[in-house]
């Protein structure tokens, strides 16, 4: 974390690529490290490791059982890295497509398997699902604020429906 406040500033791509080495590295480490080990021994379903008190950066660990699927969604103003410590997790991504009607829908583009020390990023409007596709599955979330008060608070956070095999906004 040190590393990425120390580069903190406006997203760029030097700046997301750093933060994506970070948490990937982060990813690998062993899980007999004892800070991993009790993550690994109380399984939480979200538990903060860190909040930068001076950029305002979040890291959250999640772990996910089998099966478990978080509809598509995107995070508002923040930007995002995901990396799996263990398990696999698919995490699809959309873009938005104008209807006929001037409604907004979702279009599937593709979907990536997350394994074991991998990680992804997304930017601020990126839409994605996530399906835990063998767990359960350790996940770390590097957000670049605080996402409770992004959704919460601002309501910029932006969680599709699906509707007669659509996905649209709500």
């Amino acid at each position: 974390m040190a590393t990425i406040s120390a580069a903190w500033g406006p997203l760029n791509s030097s700046l997301a690529q750093l933060a994506h080495r970070q948490i990937e590295a982060l990813a690998k480490a062993s899980p007999e490290e004892p800070w991993l080990a009790s993550l690994h021994h109380d399984r939480p379903a979200n538990r903060e490791l860190y909040r930068d008190p001076r950029h305002g950066f979040v890291l959250l660990a999640h772990f996910e059982p089998p099966a478990l699927y978080r509809p598509p969604h995107d995070h508002g103003r923040s930007w995002v890295v995901y990396a799996v410590q263990q398990g696999e997790i698919e995490m699809g991504t959309y873009d938005r497509v104008p209807g006929a009607d001037g409604t907004e829908h979702l279009a599937h583009r593709q979907a990536t398997l997350l394994r074991q020390g991998c990680a992804s990023v997304y930017l601020p409007g990126d839409v994605h699902d996530t399906l835990c596709v063998a767990g359960p599955a350790l996940l770390f979330r590097f957000t670049e604020r605080d996402l409770k008060h992004e959704d919460l608070t601002e309501h910029r956070v932006t969680r599709f429906k699906e509707h007669n095999g659509v996905w649209s906004a709500p």
